[in-house]
């Protein structure tokens, strides 16, 4: 029941997700290896809408390790553990917590002996600052945990860049760009060669902005209409200062529309905006709130259409919402 459950979820998810963004590229997947424990180390921009990217557009039918903290309800903590999410526990969480990690650890070993995935976001917390920041140790722990469990066993970390055109804004662009494999075939001393490796590795995969006057920085990508969705396009921008494949402009009359035609959903957002204390987590509550509220609002104007005086107007607004969706392009920040 739950691998069924967790199937028709993800495929919901990923219908959802490609109405909220206007274009979802997967690149490297040829890179997926098959038929061995996978930990998988992404960059982390983008709170849940980068788990959920993972879980959609993957085959591996992964496993997340997540911050502790979400699970402290024990109703949330049933539903997280439901959709394949394991708890992590950090120092802020107090030093008797930490000691909870090793049910954890116990856990993503199973799931690994049996060549299963399990997803790791290394840099420990969010940003929507293009760049990369320092990897932990948990995934090297994890792979030379499982080594030294089942020693046949020789688990493959593989690196993935998750690139956003525009981290808060619907109709933009998502790259998920997949690295080469790297076996944890090294002895347990060498735990900082693989995390230089890995390191290495996903800084190639994923946009990065010069942090010194980062604002201006990426202001100035902006104003080039560089694609910033694409490591390729800015580092050929900064290396020639040439634009080969320049995005489109804002297209600020259609997002107006879309939420025109969707108005009790941008009335839902505006009410739970200034509660979201971290802006990171914007784009998740907008996803949430399209995924679980835009078919009831579809079905009450589909009543209208067929049951009111007001039928004409429902069919039209419905109709108009659809067409604002497809024609939603908000490419850059």
């Amino acid at each position: 029941m739950k691998d069924f459950f967790n199937y028709v979820l993800r495929f919901l998810v990923r219908v959802a997700l490609h109405l909220y963004y206007k274009k979802i590229y997967v690149e490297g997947s040829e890179n997926i290896p098959k038929n061995v424990p996978v930990i998988l180390v992404a960059n982390h921009q983008n709170a849940l809408i980068d788990p959920l990217l993972l879980a959609t557009h993957t085959r591996l039918n992964p496993y997340f390790l997540t911050r502790a903290s979400v699970f402290k309800k024990a109703m949330v903590a049933k539903l997280l553990n439901f959709i394949r999410m394991l708890p992590v526990y950090r120092v802020r969480d107090g030093f008797s917590s930490i000691q909870k990690n090793e049910q954890t650890f116990d856990q993503t070993f199973e799931v690994l002996k049996n060549n299963g995935t399990v997803i790791i976001f290394a840099e420990g917390s969010h940003s929507l600052e293009r760049n990369l920041r320092p990897l932990s140790k948990g995934f090297t722990r994890m792979a030379f945990g499982l080594k030294d469990r089942y020693p046949n066993l020789t688990p493959v970390i593989l690196p993935v860049g998750i690139n956003f055109s525009a981290h808060r804004r619907s109709g933009s662009l998502v790259r998920i760009i997949f690295g080469n494999p790297i076996p944890a075939d090294m002895p347990n001393s060498k735990s900082g060669l693989l995390t230089k490796s890995v390191q290495e590795s996903l800084r190639e995969l994923i946009v990065e902005i010069p942090t010194e006057n980062y604002d201006q920085n990426l202001q100035e990508l902006l104003d080039q209409q560089v694609d910033l969705s694409t490591p390729k396009e800015v580092e050929n921008y900064y290396e020639t200062g040439v634009v080969t494949n320049p995005v489109r402009s804002v297209n600020t009359m259609a997002n107006r529309l879309m939420k025109i035609y969707h108005f009790p959903l941008f009335l839902l957002w505006l009410w739970i905006k200034p509660k979201v204390e971290d802006t990171v987590f914007y784009s998740t509550f907008k996803f949430l709130i399209g995924f679980c509220f835009a078919l009831l609002w579809y079905a009450v104007l589909i009543v209208l259409s067929l049951y009111s005086p007001l039928g004409s107007w429902g069919l039209a607004i419905l109709f108009l919402g659809w067409v604002s969706l497809w024609t939603n392009q908000n490419n850059q920040e």
